[in-house]
């Protein structure tokens, strides 16, 4: 089965837009038969997420650092949850059960997900699709950054091409 990796919130945000985007990529993985990688909480877009697939009958897995497994925030219901010792290791993990990337609204850990498993991308370390979930406008600041980070020569145009699909449902 092919799977996809979401990066995305453990908070809900402020719009219900974010939420209903989750359910909607819930929806098309399981009618496409995607499975899901996360990073197994159950809280916020990551924990909708996740509800949604398995309402679906999808599947899902999780990667959770047992820190946060002792601060309760995982995922009760998965159709599979690893346990690692690490952010480092939960990363790697979710890459390699992963052939290809998304993300949608989330704060600093969305960010820093997505930007390194770009760099790993620029690097040549894997050549597996990655890109945004736009919604409601959400990555706009970041992909006129990006756009901007070219024009003054500090990512290469090559580069910048990484981050595929900045879809705007």
């Amino acid at each position: 089965m092919k799977r996809l990796c979401v990066y995305c919130g453990s908070s809900p945000g402020k719009s219900s837009s974010y939420a209903q985007a989750a359910r909607q990529l819930a929806q098309e993985l399981v009618k496409r038969g995607i499975g899901l990688v996360y990073g197994g909480a159950g809280i916020g877009i990551m924990g909708l997420l996740a509800d949604a697939v398995l309402a679906n009958q999808g599947e899902v897995v999780g990667v959770i650092p047992q820190a946060l497994v002792d601060k309760e925030v995982s995922h009760a219901g998965l159709t599979e949850l690893k346990i690692v010792s690490s952010m480092h290791e939960r990363k790697a993990m979710m890459a390699d059960l992963s052939d290809g990337f998304i993300a949608l609204p989330g704060g600093l850990g969305t960010l820093e997900e997505l930007f390194e498993i770009l760099t790993w991308a620029q690097l040549g370390f894997h050549q597996k699709p990655c890109g945004l979930l736009n919604i409601a406008g959400y990555y706009d600041g970041l992909t006129a950054f990006l756009d901007h980070a070219v024009e003054e020569q500090f990512v290469k145009p090559i580069h910048r091409s990484l981050l595929r699909g900045e879809f705007n449902p």
